[in-house]
């Protein structure tokens, strides 16, 4: 059999888990990831050509699959670190302009939504994307009046167009559908409209609650079985008892917390309770942070997770907020061959590291390719 790449001369794999059913990992077992280890540098990885992972193991165990393997790539790493590539659960990616020059308002102690009233905010990114060409952006964004005629060019205009295309064939990677539910933006009935509208043909509730105040949007969200809840700063205690009855993820933003200087969602109460627990960078103007490693160091230092619960957080659980825990998210047979190696004495040094955790990252590979290389 042919296969596409074989990376050996492993010491540690982080595997997060090995069993072909688990989407996600929660309470206590986000502390008990299942990790390889190696005094003689003896553990490798498999994949075969379709992306995907064939084997994680001891070397000695490819010889089960002939004693001639044909493999169109071979990487030795004397001694390296393999861990799952990192899953953003929140990222804002599409915007024009940037908004540094609130940061000095914030500094002095504007809020969020003073910032907004003043012009800034999400209001200030929205106006810049809409005057964007489309080749920046590939796509445009439309800005109501107010809530309830938001709310109706959502729910008569916007959704039934959506559908109209996924029917033809079109957005088919169209997965999922957010609302920013918060005072003063979409209250929590005009957000249960649109998400439900979104469900009607489809598409997932993945949206924003809590986040400055508390509005009842996660108690809301448990109600319609959202995917997804983000930020939750706010939450409540029967708001963390319904979410975790329902299953659904919460995607804690740490540096978003930290640069608006909000309280931090309370993580460790979650994960007590059984909530799924997620990372999310919040990549946007507003929070311009683009790495995980760092995300996770703020998640153990702010919000009190253990490090094997933060990689948990960034990795497979992250996954499964997005739909993909099945495929992504850990390294073991016939999962993505996402992962990350790097030069390290222990994964941990990825997160403790927080200003010099690239230097430790040696390679990246997607789908078995490698897509980057120091």
């Amino acid at each position: 059999m042919h296969y596409k790449l074989l990376v050996k001369g492993l010491k540690q794999i982080v595997q997060i888990t090995d069993q072909p059913d688990v989407e996600f990992l929660k309470g206590e077992q986000m502390k008990n990831i299942k990790v390889l280890n190696s005094a003689n540098n003896d553990l490798c990885v498999l994949t075969a050509h379709n992306g995907t992972i064939f084997y994680v193991g001891d070397e000695h165990g490819l010889e089960a699959f002939g004693k001639k393997l044909e493999i169109d790539k071979i990487i030795s790493t004397n001694g390296g670190v393999l861990i799952p590539g990192f899953i953003d659960g929140h990222s804002h990616p599409v915007f024009a302009g940037d908004r540094v020059h609130e940061f000095a308002m914030k500094l002095a102690g504007a809020t969020y939504m003073e910032v907004q009233a003043a012009g800034g905010g999400i209001i200030f990114t929205t106006s810049h994307t809409k005057e964007a060409s489309e080749d920046q952006l590939l796509e445009d964004f439309v800005n109501g009046a107010n809530e309830e005629d938001q709310t109706k060019l959502i729910v008569q205009e916007m959704i039934p167009k959506i559908r109209e295309e996924k029917n033809k064939g079109k957005l088919q990677n169209l997965e999922n559908i957010d609302v920013f539910c918060e005072k003063g933006v979409f209250g929590v009935e005009s957000t249960r409209e649109i998400l439900k509208s979104g469900q009607s043909i489809g598409l997932y509730p993945n949206f924003h609650a809590e986040e400055l105040n508390y509005i009842g949007g996660v108690e809301m969200g448990a109600e319609i079985r959202a995917r997804a809840m983000s930020h939750l700063e706010e939450i409540s205690d029967a708001g963390i008892e319904k979410m975790a009855e329902a299953g659904s993820v919460a995607v804690l933003l740490p540096s978003t917390a930290f640069i608006l200087r909000l309280k931090p969602p309370p993580a460790r109460k979650m994960i007590e309770k059984g909530v799924i627990v997620a990372l999310g960078s919040d990549f946007n103007p507003n929070a311009f942070c683009l790495a995980m490693p760092m995300i996770m160091h703020f998640a153990c230092v702010t919000m009190h997770l253990s490090m094997p619960e933060a990689l948990v957080a960034a990795t497979i659980n992250s996954a499964h907020s997005l739909g993909r825990g099945r495929t992504h998210g850990a390294i073991a047979a016939h999962r993505q061959a996402d992962f990350v190696l790097l030069e390290a004495n222990s994964w941990e040094h990825i997160i403790y590291r927080i200003a010099g955790h690239e230097a430790i990252i040696s390679k990246v590979f997607k789908k078995g390719e490698l897509v980057y290389s120091k």
